[in-house]
């Protein structure tokens, strides 16, 4: 899942990242509200994070901005001030939670897998294909049963592919996603960790739920019940 930092005080920004990155998370990061504005228009983010006091243009008119174009994706709101009346306009211009600084690292985090849980109740923690499965809140991944041990790349591709059943996914969807903004469109890496993926979880084990889509992309797909 990708998520975008608009954060202007650099130290915070750089830890909220490293946070982030080892929860499997890619992450883009701006320091004003007009770069951050343009950054969540022109890609697709899965959550931003967004400090209110910010130069260029403060979070609360980013905010009210990206609603007003139909944006549904969760935001999370920073600030220093914890007055009520300070919340409540937060939460009023479309924010859909709000963390007062100082705050614990481990709090962030949780708030953002309430928010990614709160998009998609349905599907809650646990995702299944066939008799693959991946845990959001532990990240552990079984197939047939058996735990398989991943990377971190590993593991946000697999969920990426989890959350999107029988789609086909091209490479560019799967660097967006996965990598942030500085990966190279020219990289083959997402084939390497394709090529990964299905080593530990296809071919020791049958059906196939990994398969390529030529001239298209990769798909992971629901194997069709016996007729």
């Amino acid at each position: 899942m990708r998520i975008l930092v608009i954060e202007d005080e650099v130290k915070l920004t750089g830890l909220v990242r490293r946070a982030l990155e080892r929860e499997h998370y890619a992450v883009d990061v701006a320091h004003d509200g007009v770069a951050g504005q343009a950054w969540a228009e022109a890609n697709p983010y899965d959550a931003i994070i967004l400090d209110v006091m910010l130069p260029g243009k403060d979070g609360l008119a980013v905010c009210r901005a990206l609603r007003d174009q139909r944006l549904r994706l969760p935001i999370l709101l920073l600030t220093a001030r914890d007055a009520v009346g300070d919340r409540v306009r937060g939460l009023d211009e479309g924010a859909d939670d709000y963390l007062t600084k100082p705050f614990a690292m481990t709090e962030l985090l949780a708030r953002l897998r309430a928010l990614f849980r709160r998009e998609a109740p349905e599907k809650g923690r646990l995702f299944q294909v066939a008799d693959l499965t991946l845990d959001v809140a532990t990240q552990e991944v079984r197939r047939a049963g058996r735990a398989i041990p991943l990377a971190s790349k590993e593991y946000a591709i697999l969920e990426y592919f989890m959350r999107h059943p029988n789609h086909v996914l091209t490479r560019d969807m799967i660097a967006e996603h996965v990598w942030n903004y500085d990966f190279s469109p020219m990289s083959n890496v997402v084939d390497v960790y394709l090529r990964t993926l299905r080593r530990k979880l296809d071919d020791e084990f049958s059906p196939k739920l990994f398969h390529t889509i030529r001239g298209a992309g990769y798909q992971l797909r629901t194997p069709k019940s016996p007729s």
